[in-house]
């Protein structure tokens, strides 16, 4: 996003130490003081009460020299160097400047545990950058963090609606007084991870993740763990149907059948062409009664001696998955024709309803893939058969089994996926959706979370533009 632009967000203010994050220091060298005993003094009573404005810059010199055995004169040589080693953190103060132009109904406020020495010292420096709509500093203030009376002191003056602030900080003690006033807070951990916490929580993920798509449309290809990139039908397919945009994908569309690989499977080791991608291709892109049917008829020659639908158009690899299963069964309850796969919907109940799914599948990684295609399945079946007693057994406990994943640790992918099938289900699920929202990267989208996976290396195969795609419509 330019200067150019100006957006609305939901917080109104933004309050940052000052610290650590837009002032960093190098460590004096002191032949007199070694870093242990800086330290503790600097984490003292007499210290504290320095900083509150209690005691003068003497005073508390004259102190800590007496409590930790040393002289005023190192005390003081120390600090005036740590004084003088302090430098702007340009990549987060560029950070915050940018963000004003883009956000300019937003506030930014400095709150900083500070003596009032080395706040008139740097003082003309903040003010130079011309970011704050205010600085709050114990020195003034007679409070310091972590004390709740500092924040609830500047909550007072600068007429704060906690609900709608962002608080960042150093320091956990810190972090948690201000999350137990009502803050958003978060822990500076590092420059780039703040910055994106920041941008996901000030930005609006919906129109920051849009941006993305727009910006990679067509080149959104899938990569493997091994850094091999993999064009393949597959998730352009899942990305148009999430999206309803034909514009941001590369698809490669067969006369007939299809193959997950848009060479055909040329390149890897001539691949067969596929029921999983074929039954997905066939139902989101329209065709005409003909093929769809002559398609499905093929099909049905590759189902094994247990009427279960196998994976491949290739009687040399039969191999079954329940997710492809269920993708199959979307066409095949679409076309109304569901009956005929009788078995294989039995089999996919079966393993929904004896978890055989946890450790993912033959093909897919997690078991949010298998709980996210059987709802999608499903959404099709009660489209065609809304009165099926089994099909609603079946959405009773699809419900059960997603219910029981919520807030079990995931990649965005797979987040993604059990937000959707939530929703679809009436499952609440708020603590999953404040992760997919910390895990949107600084440019919009989301990370790479590994979906599919080759039948015999197990190397995982993911899609950023799938991510994202899956994301915004958890998020919507």
């Amino acid at each position: 996003m330019g200067s150019n632009f100006t957006f609305q967000t939901i917080y109104s203010t933004l309050i940052l130490d000052l610290s650590n994050i837009l002032l960093l220091r190098s460590s004096p060298p002191s032949a007199s003081l070694t870093a242990k005993s800086l330290h503790a003094m600097l984490s003292s009573s007499t210290w504290f009460a320095y900083e509150k404005g209690q005691i003068g810059e003497g005073e508390c010199y004259r102190k800590l020299a007496a409590d930790f055995n040393t002289s005023v004169h190192d005390i003081r040589a120390t600090l005036l160097a740590a004084r003088k080693s302090l430098r702007p953190n340009h990549k987060f103060l560029s950070f915050i400047q940018s963000l004003r132009q883009i956000y300019p109904k937003l506030r930014v406020l400095a709150m900083s545990n500070i003596a009032v020495d080395d706040f008139e010292a740097i003082r003309g420096v903040l003010d130079s950058w011309n970011i704050f709509d205010g600085i709050f500093v114990s020195c003034h203030s007679g409070e310091r963090k972590p004390h709740l009376g500092f924040y609830r002191g500047v909550i007072s003056a600068a007429d704060v609606c906690p609900k709608e602030t962002i608080f960042v900080d150093d320091n956990l003690d810190n972090v948690l007084s201000a999350r137990s006033v009502g803050f958003r807070g978060i822990v500076f951990d590092s420059c780039d991870h703040t910055i994106r916490m920041v941008k996901s929580l000030v930005g609006d993920p919906i129109a920051r993740g849009k941006s993305f798509l727009k910006a990679n449309a067509r080149v959104m290809e899938s990569i493997t763990e091994t850094g091999i990139i993999v064009e393949e039908n597959f998730s352009q397919l899942l990305i148009m149907e999430a999206t309803n945009d034909p514009s941001l994908v590369n698809i490669r569309s067969f006369p007939g059948i299809w193959n997950f690989f848009r060479d055909g499977g040329v390149a890897a080791d001539n691949y067969p062409f596929d029921l999983d991608t074929t039954s997905l291709a066939y139902s989101i892109i329209k065709c005409d009664d003909e093929t769809v049917t002559h398609i499905m008829d093929e099909m049905l020659k590759y189902v094994d001696a247990d009427g279960i639908i196998q994976t491949y158009f290739d009687h040399r690899r039969p191999r079954i998955d329940p997710i492809v299963c269920t993708n199959v069964l979307s066409l095949f309850y679409l076309w109304n024709r569901g009956s005929e796969l009788a078995r294989t919907f039995e089999w996919v109940y079966e393993v929904l309803q004896n978890r055989a799914y946890l450790d993912g599948t033959r093909y897919y990684t997690t078991a949010e893939s298998f709980l996210y295609f059987t709802m999608r399945f499903l959404q099709v079946a009660l489209l065609k058969q809304p009165d099926d007693p089994v099909l609603f057994n079946l959405r009773s406990t699809l419900k059960e089994r997603v219910a029981e994943r919520v807030g079990i640790s995931g990649n965005s992918l797979a987040l993604a996926k059990r937000l959707i099938t939530c929703k679809y289900l009436g499952v609440e699920n708020p603590t999953d959706r404040s992760k997919l929202l910390d895990l949107q990267c600084e440019d919009g989208g989301w990370e790479v979370g590994w979906t599919y996976r080759y039948g015999v290396s197990g190397i995982g195969i993911g899609n950023r533009g799938l991510a994202t795609a899956l994301a915004l419509e958890a998020l919507k």
